[in-house]
């Protein structure tokens, strides 16, 4: 165990070194995100109303889950800085949330190894996962930002951890073969209610995350099945589900008080009382936006700044005569930069019209390419290169450094999307249980990658909630294996 303990020190040590780096490095900030939780967290500290500027004045707000801004508050606290002074001792703070991440990680790979009869020690796939884990570029650059996704990354890994080990537990006594005792009773009611309760505590972060719990419980549930011992399944989820509403309790409790509203999550299009929701503008950015790229050209202007024709990719249009409506709708919008309801309804005639005429386009073809692009991507979004692959030619010869560096991220995101898919096979190939542990992490993946679709922006950072079920797989790949005299006792 001194060795381990060590050794996992060392790949800390790396990890830190390398968050770090980019803290130093690289720091930024979300414009909108950042800008809007520093405010809250301010307000909250300040005049203990969670709340945003607005025109002077400090109105309660349900724009954003509370969780962020508690811990931004909490720095603002112990520092005595707020907003853009306090932002490094913010990533700071971020660095040792996210190594944290790294070794919930790796227990997850560790746990899922145990299910093996015949394998090496878990203490060889701990720490190759902790140190795929530690010097993963992306995950460890989002420490530099002020954003949720160190918590929910965390959030998400201990969940996995917590479910994961629910099926372990109900697969010792090898699918019902034998009755449970008192105390395995008990430990998968303290699993089923702890799963919950970290999915509560990351939809304080991340107002999706409940998707876990949903997902998770589909694929527990085959167990219970398969055992016919329906009640029990449905207690356990029942407890799950308490577990998971507890920490999001104080923050309805707020809502209905304050706004009058019984609100357990985060308004769906994060709008004010009142505000236009952009139905027809983000219907028409869903028959043609999958790039983050073109993110820039229209919904992160959208009411505050011009959006120009021109700026559009030619995929946006059908017909030149498509083109020329759009335009002048964009024209009267650009004279205030403030989406009206008639201009809305105006790019929800031309969405309707775009989907009539390929439908596939718009249901299946735009939705496959955002998958593509949330997961094949080089996740340099943070850093200052073009995050351009193609072509390589021409790509190469404007800036050979920024190719480099873009191709280089590119290629080690597909070296980790690799691993974790033959380190599932491994585990697959080896019993049930593992299967059913196999299928809730890919389900999930899977589930959350189409969710993600229908968001407004495909953002590549909403993916990585998943990466510490990809490195936990990934894991499995270097896993080795001892003598069959040193493997009596592992449930299957």
């Amino acid at each position: 165990m001194k060795r381990i303990f060590w050794l996992s020190v060392l790949a800390l040590g790396a990890g830190f070194g390398l968050r770090l780096f980019f803290v130093q490095k690289y720091p930024t900030n979300s414009t909108s995100d950042t800008v809007l939780y520093e405010q809250m967290a301010t307000n909250w500290l300040h005049h203990h109303v969670y709340a945003m500027n607005v025109d002077g004045g400090i109105p309660p707000v349900d724009l954003r889950m509370p969780g962020y801004p508690a811990y931004l508050a909490v720095v603002y606290l112990l520092t005595g800085r707020t907003g853009e002074a306090a932002r490094h001792y913010v990533m700071l703070g971020q660095i040792g949330v996210d190594l944290c991440g790294c070794l919930v990680t790796a227990w997850l790979a560790a746990l899922l190894f145990s299910f093996k009869r015949d394998a090496g020690s878990w203490e060889r796939v701990f720490l190759v996962t902790l140190w795929l884990a530690a010097l993963c570029p992306f995950t460890a650059n989002y420490t530099a930002v002020p954003l949720t996704e160190v918590f929910a990354v965390l959030f998400s890994g201990a969940a996995y951890v917590a479910m994961i080990a629910l099926i372990r537990q109900a697969t010792v006594r090898k699918m019902g073969l034998r009755k449970a005792s008192w105390t395995e009773d008990h430990s998968e009611a303290a699993l089923a209610f702890l799963g919950g309760l970290l999915i509560g505590a990351g939809t304080l972060f991340r107002p999706e995350t409940p998707l876990l719990l949903v997902v998770g419980w589909i694929f527990l549930a085959v167990i219970w099945l398969r055992k016919k011992d329906y009640l029990r399944g449905l207690k356990l989820f029942a407890i799950a589900v308490a577990g998971c509403v507890l920490p999001l309790v104080p923050w309805a409790v707020r809502n209905a008080i304050t706004l009058h509203e019984v609100q357990f999550l985060a308004p769906k299009n994060s709008n004010l009382p009142g505000e236009l929701v952009p139905n027809g503008f983000m219907a028409w950015e869903r028959t043609w936006l999958f790039r983050m790229k073109d993110c820039y050209a229209a919904p992160w202007k959208l009411n505050g700044d011009d959006i120009n024709l021109g700026d559009l990719p030619a995929r946006a249009f059908d017909t030149p005569e498509e083109k020329e409506r759009v335009g002048a709708i964009l024209e009267r919008y650009n004279e205030t930069d403030m989406l009206t309801a008639e201009e809305d309804a105006a790019f929800g005639r031309v969405a309707q019209e775009r989907t009539a005429r390929h439908p596939l386009r718009t249901y299946v073809w735009i939705p496959a390419l955002r998958s593509l692009v949330i997961w094949f991507t080089p996740r340099i979004e943070l850093l200052p290169y073009s995050g351009d692959v193609f072509p390589l030619k021409d790509a190469w010869e404007n800036d050979r450094v920024d190719q480099g560096v873009t191709v280089g991220f590119f290629l080690l995101n597909i070296l980790y999307l690799a691993l974790a898919i033959g380190g599932g096979w491994i585990l697959w190939r080896e019993n049930a249980a593992l299967r059913v542990a196999v299928a809730l992490l890919v389900g999930y993946l899977v589930i959350r990658t189409v969710f993600l679709t229908t968001l407004e922006t495909p953002e590549p950072r909403y993916v990585l909630e998943c990466f510490p079920a990809i490195l936990a797989l990934g894991g499995q790949v270097f896993a080795g294996k001892r003598k069959r005299s040193e493997t009596a006792g592992v449930a299957g």
